[in-house]
């Protein structure tokens, strides 16, 4: 109760405490970035082989998980320990290599825990201590995890987008972000918004310009924040999307050919009305002459 008491009657120690909860947060979605995508190409392999091959005995799988096995160097394959996985400060205290080898160790790595602490804190300072403050950190949480696989990989697993949509219509039971009508109408809207589009641009060119998990993960942020931001959201995804697009073709570093993920640009937009909606769709709004 007493601490309680510090949290709700100190918003600098709240803040405090949420972005080092973020910090060892985003340890974790380092974790997730990389293994879920992997462990969902070991799903399908199984399934493919049992579809093939029904009556042949499958040799026992190793176990690969979010927890096991314990993470290890990629270079000599040692152990971190728990002392070398403290984030960020682990990283420069190691000079962001490999206590064993010396393999140098990405500095993506204590970047997603900086990011995943700097919005545990900005959440905490927008929100105030309570539960929203909570449910917006673990919404952003996801959002991070989500954008760096689909950067990644061009997945958006379901096995975040759809617990995120579920999730959103729950807490909007209590009107925590936004009305639980905006909140349905909102899950609805993003769906069926980028599912028409899609079906427009395939039967327009005959291709396919965005997968299913973007409606998936649109549905989830209107089912967070209803159904008035969703201009909002597509708009800056969309602007931004199309103006880092156009940076990296004319910088020669993107082949035209390939796609470009829009998961991470509607993550990112998706965020940023989390925070700051009403300014965002204020401005859309003076932007459009209403």
């Amino acid at each position: 109760m007493a601490l309680f008491e510090l949290l709700a009657g100190s918003p600098a120690t709240f803040i405090l405490l949420l972005g080092a909860l973020g910090l060892l947060v985003g340890s974790f979605v380092n974790v997730v970035v990389h293994r879920l995508p992997l462990m969902m190409e070991r799903e399908w392999h199984r399934d493919c082989v049992a579809l093939l091959h029904p009556d042949d005995a499958q040799p026992a799988a190793e176990r690969f998980n979010l927890a096991v096995p314990r993470s290890r160097c990629p270079g000599c394959g040692g152990r971190i320990s728990a002392l070398d996985n403290v984030p960020v400060l682990s990283w420069l205290m190691l000079r962001g290599r490999c206590r064993h080898c010396g393999t140098r160790i990405a500095a993506r790595y204590p970047i997603v825990e900086t990011v995943a602490g700097v919005m545990g804190a900005v959440v905490a300072w927008r929100f105030g201590f309570g539960a929203a403050a909570l449910l917006a950190a673990c919404l952003s949480w996801s959002l991070l995890a989500l954008a760096l696989i689909d950067y990644d990989t061009m997945l958006l697993p379901d096995s975040i987008t759809l617990p995120l949509l579920w999730l959103g219509l729950l807490v909007n039971l209590f009107d925590t972000f936004t009305r639980l009508d905006t909140a349905v109408i909102g899950a609805m809207a993003g769906y069926l918004v980028l599912w028409s589009i899609y079906w427009l641009f395939k039967l327009t060119t005959g291709k396919e310009g965005m997968g299913y998990g973007d409606f998936k993960l649109l549905a989830a942020l209107g089912a967070w924040l209803g159904w008035p931001l969703l201009p909002s959201i597509i708009l800056a995804a969309a602007g931004v999307g199309s103006l880092v697009g156009l940076t990296m073709i004319a910088l020669r570093s993107h082949d035209r050919t390939k796609p470009i993920p829009f998961g991470p640009y509607l993550a990112a937009a998706g965020w940023l009305c989390l925070v700051w909606g009403d300014v965002l769709a204020g401005m859309l709004a003076v932007g459009s002459g209403l």
